[in-house]
């Protein structure tokens, strides 16, 4: 890591915010990379010739815009940015492995059940048909970064126990991956509830997705709503002159 080059000034505003500032403008000259930790607070105390206190809260104001992220008993580290092709179908968990990242999962409910009206209008199926209902929240290196509510018909899915980390390797072992589909995107700000399963603070950005997916044959093989850290994630599609 280069030397940090601290910027003090008594007119500058409160010191915990100059040290942000220098510390903002250091990893966006890439003095540290994605992914790279930071100096413990003790040494970017005696670097700055700032109290610990202060370290402390400029930290906490890059976490908060989400330049920085802690890892709980590893350290602080800067944040990665990641990039998913808009245009592009494909798993939360084959992304994670494609990033050199460990895709994790922990279930909030994984259940049959009957869809709601609204459910059986976007599967194109009747009210009374069997759906699996699944809540997840997704982990990419341990972190959350994502939740994650699906609604599948049941015949895609005819056991839910041999479920893993992929909902669509399962579909593959039955035949039923998905290979179109439409996806929605919008930006909001976390609840409450959100914003205490992914880590981040309420009405923090995040971006909703909502996701439908065919087979080959045309029949709708999936309808998931999700919510994603918007500190984390960017979604970028290719334009073209057509």
């Amino acid at each position: 890591m280069r030397d940090i080059a601290w910027t003090r000034n008594d007119e500058g505003g409160p010191l915990y915010l100059q040290l942000a500032r220098s510390l903002r403008d250091h990893i966006s000259n890439g003095g540290i990379d994605p992914g790279g930790a930071l100096p413990s607070e003790r040494d970017l105390s005696e670097m700055a010739g700032m109290s610990r206190v202060t370290v402390r809260k400029g930290i906490e104001q890059l976490i908060d815009e989400g330049v920085l992220v802690r890892k709980q008993g590893s350290g602080t580290f800067v944040a990665r940015r990641i990039e998913t092709a808009g245009g592009k179908l494909s798993s939360f968990s084959d992304d994670t492995r494609s990033r050199g990242e460990a895709p994790g999962v922990v279930w909030i409910n994984k259940t049959y059940a009957q869809p709601t009206e609204e459910e059986a209008a976007a599967l194109e199926i009747s009210v009374t048909a069997r759906v699996a209902r699944l809540g997840r929240v997704r982990l990419a290196g341990g972190e959350p970064l994502a939740i994650e509510h699906a609604v599948i018909p049941a015949q895609f899915l005819p056991d839910l126990d041999a479920l893993g980390d992929s909902l669509y390797q399962a579909l593959d072992r039955h035949g039923f991956r998905p290979t179109s589909g439409t996806q929605r995107v919008r930006a909001s700000l976390a609840t409450p509830t959100e914003a205490g399963i992914l880590s981040v603070k309420q009405n923090s950005e995040v971006l909703r997705i909502e996701r439908i997916t065919r087979i080959p044959d045309g029949r709708i093989v999936e309808f998931t709503r999700s919510v994603y850290r918007g500190d984390r994630y960017e979604f970028v599609s290719e334009l073209k002159d057509i």
